[in-house]
């Protein structure tokens, strides 16, 4: 008689455990998501690796010999177009046009008393020419040496930042020695390759009434806050790599950007009436990407597509399918080829407003 309670316990167990499993079963009968492919005109951002330079880089250099007397700027500095950078020791160049100047006197004075004696006619019109001669070539040294001591004091040519200093004061430097560097920073000059298939895309889409308009993304991957002009494409490809160099304008109005910079050019490729789908919906095997269609009886089949680009979220399809067909959006890793399941439709348009919703 004491069997009987514990007969019935186990019976009510076994009734609850059978139970349990008819819910979790009726539970596990989900509806899996499904949406369709849709067309739409759309665009992506093409990213290339680029090199900034200033419009004007150049490398200031002695002109002359000499002991480097005064450096009047200091690295990093921003001159003025016209001012005073360095100073080469100009005493020799100095005594040089004082000797050209003294010459070019007594060439005047000469030519001056030939002259009257030609007027005389006690010399001759060649001897009137000679000594004119030797006055224009004395003037003309005069001429040469101040030139030459002008270039013992070396000017900005025009605004720009100083780069690093190669001498110092007290240096003897050589003719064409380098001093340092100037670079013009108010516009950029921004270079970046382009492949051929992708130039060929370009040059056949450009509407050559407007420039092409690109984003700068610097190394610390903060958008530049001023857009660029592609405003030149070199005339050659570059045969071991198999692109083409462009060149964009940028200007630089806060002096953010510096000589020698690297970041990516961000290029907008539209695309008109393309089939765009949710990068949720898919799925690779090795080099391959799939979806899983789902037909009318609600019976998933696996489907290669071809990718022709990829945006935020969304894959352009070039192959494999269309709109009309119905794709699993969820639950991929929960199905396999020939599986049958519910399904509950999600329009595309809803789905596209929805996908950082949906993402996983």
């Amino acid at each position: 008689m004491r069997k009987t309670p514990m007969i019935i316990g186990a019976f009510i167990l076994l009734s609850q455990l059978s139970c349990n499993n008819k819910k979790h079963e009726k539970h596990e009968e989900t509806k899996y998501l499904i949406t369709s492919p849709v067309k739409k005109d759309t665009a992506i951002i093409k990213d290339y690796v680029c090199q900034i330079h200033s419009i004007r880089n150049i490398e200031v250099r002695a002109l002359e010999k000499g002991y480097l007397q005064h450096i009047s700027v200091d690295e990093g500095q921003t001159v003025k177009k016209g001012q005073k950078m360095f100073q080469i020791m100009p005493n020799i160049y100095e005594a040089e046009l004082q000797k050209a100047e003294a010459e070019a006197q007594v060439a005047k004075i000469e030519f001056q008393n030939t002259k009257l004696l030609a007027d005389g006619n006690v010399v001759s019109e060649n001897e009137l020419a000679m000594a004119k001669a030797g006055y224009e070539k004395a003037k003309a040294e005069v001429l040469l040496a101040k030139t030459h001591l002008g270039f013992t004091n070396i000017k900005a040519p025009f605004n720009g930042i100083m780069d690093h200093l190669h001498v110092r004061e007290g240096s003897l430097l050589d003719e064409g020695e380098l001093l340092t560097t100037l670079s013009d920073n108010s516009q950029m000059w921004v270079y970046f390759n382009v492949p051929e298939a992708e130039y060929l895309d370009y040059i056949t889409n450009v509407d050559n009434s407007t420039k092409k308009e690109v984003g700068l993304l610097m190394a610390n991957n903060k958008r530049f806050g001023q857009t660029g002009i592609v405003e030149t494409i070199e005339g050659e490809f570059n045969s071991e790599t198999g692109n083409i160099p462009f060149r964009a304008t940028f200007p630089n109005p806060d002096g953010i950007l510096r000589h020698g910079e690297t970041g990516s050019i961000l290029m907008r490729i539209p695309f008109e009436d393309v089939l765009v789908i949710p990068q949720k919906a898919t799925f690779q095997i090795l080099d391959k990407k799939y979806v899983f269609v789902v037909d009318n009886n609600n019976v998933v089949q696996q489907q290669e597509i071809t990718v022709g680009a990829e945006l935020p979220n969304l894959f352009i399809v070039e192959n494999g399918l269309s709109e009309s067909d119905k794709i699993l959006l969820e639950g991929i890793r929960k199905v396999k080829d020939q599986d049958k399941i519910h399904t509950e439709f999600q329009e595309p348009d809803a789905v596209l407003s929805h996908l950082a919703l949906y993402a996983e």
